[in-house]
């Protein structure tokens, strides 16, 4: 056992101490605690620890609000006040762009999100071999399931499906089996998708119809693990989502920004940047965040590589009559958009996974579009990317943090460049 002051958080949100063999992380930690830990395993330069006690607590250590914090790998910073915890997010993205050499761009206050209000959850389900079901997250660094009441990061709607979750997993799962689903907030109500890891029978077939009817499901899938596709047991409602007035309804399990005030903050950004831009082009589009909101003033098209997306996209689009809003399916990483091509646009917004879009990173820096906003949930490989396009001429004028992922090491941003 060894005493350790906690000096800083790093990266992944756990508290960095100074130990003899170089930095001890140490989970559940905010400066100036004095805690007593076990040391573990060599990590990077350092050394990660386990927490044994809070000797006496730093000044802005507070009592977390979910009685599963610390065993729970969802949360890593509840036990962190507001004005540190938001100095810290926002520090995550002033850092990455620090190493990129933009210590010079305006850094914005970071826009909060309120409790309660994630729409999409990905949860872990497990028979256990002695009938009892549980339904929850990973603990941290673990395959070891926390079976949760609670959790105050989630939309309601979700919370009140756990304890049903638990029942049904009685019924459709074999003891020792796990399975796993998503379930998401619709304007219509739950949609969830569930991966069982087993093709379904008359009898799951008829449970999973029934759990739809009792827990009023907006729509049910489950995905055929052999067949690689997925089956729609119950579409009761169309599980759809309004993107500035525009019905879409994506595919199940679909990608979307994880917060309805997250993403009012995304848009609204983009939006005030590609002011006065006649055409737009819209890539990784998903179903239409983004879309639908530029295309209130400019022609947008919109790209995605997942076909079932850009499906649903355009669907939305002619349903509503917005023929200003055309669509592609393209490979990004593969085909990204080419500057000449690039170069028909007055604006281009970009939304691409975590890894980034190094390859049309490429291709933006090399064109002549006065405006491009960059929307990711990696400040990292966000830095990276716009270092190309800086390179390219490009003038990072500000970015935007964006607490999404509450109380999670990660953080949203968005980001305007300018020729």
């Amino acid at each position: 056992m060894t005493d350790l002051t906690i000096e800083s958080i790093g990266a992944r949100g756990d508290g960095l101490a100074s130990g003899a063999g170089g930095p001890v992380y140490v989970p559940y930690t905010v400066p100036g605690d004095r805690v007593r830990v076990r040391l573990g395993a060599k990590r990077g330069e350092g050394r990660s620890a386990d927490l044994l006690e809070v000797l006496s607590p730093g000044p802005n250590r507070i009592a977390p609000v979910c009685r599963h914090f610390g065993t729970c790998g969802g949360c890593a910073l509840q036990h962190l006040a507001e004005e540190p915890y938001q100095d810290w997010n926002r520090e995550q993205v002033t850092t990455a762009l620090g190493r990129r050499g933009f210590s010079d761009v305006e850094v914005r206050p970071v826009v909060p999100t309120p409790p309660g209000s994630r729409r999409r959850a990905d949860l872990a389900l497990l028979l256990r071999r002695d009938g009892r079901a549980v339904v929850g997250y990973h603990e941290r660094a673990s395959h070891h399931i926390v079976d949760i009441a609670e959790c105050p990061v989630l939309d309601p709607a979700l919370v009140a499906i756990l304890a049903p979750l638990r029942a049904l997993s009685v019924k459709v799962l074999k003891p020792g089996k796990r399975a796993s689903a998503i379930a998401t907030v619709t304007d219509a109500g739950v949609d969830l998708l569930l991966d069982l890891g087993r093709n379904l029978d008359l009898a799951a077939r008829e449970a999973l119809a029934d759990f739809a009817e009792t827990t009023d499901l907006a729509r049910l899938s489950v995905r055929d693990s052999d067949a690689g596709f997925i089956d729609p047991v119950a579409r009761r409602r169309p599980a759809t989502h309004r993107f500035a007035g525009v019905a879409v309804e994506p595919p199940p399990g679909g990608f979307l920004q994880a917060s309805p005030a997250a993403e009012a903050a995304l848009s609204a950004v983009a939006t005030e940047a590609t002011a006065g831009a006649a055409r737009i082009l819209d890539l990784f589009s998903g179903c239409g965040t983004f879309t639908f909101p530029l295309a209130d003033k400019a022609a947008v098209h919109a790209v995605d590589g997942d076909k079932d997306l850009i499906a649903a996209l355009q669907s939305a689009a002619d349903k509503a009559m917005r023929n200003t809003v055309t669509t592609e399916v393209r490979d990004l990483f593969r085909r990204p958009y080419l500057a000449e091509e690039l170069n028909r646009f007055d604006a281009v917004l970009f939304d691409p996974p975590r890894a980034g879009a190094k390859a049309q990173a490429v291709q933006l820096a090399a064109s002549a579009v006065p405006v491009v906003v960059g929307v990711s949930c990696n400040p990292a490989t966000f830095a990276r990317d716009a270092r190309m396009l800086a390179d390219g001429g490009y003038r990072l004028t500000d970015v935007t943090p964006i607490d999404q992922f509450l109380w999670s090491p990660h953080v949203e941003l968005v980001g305007v460049f300018r020729r």
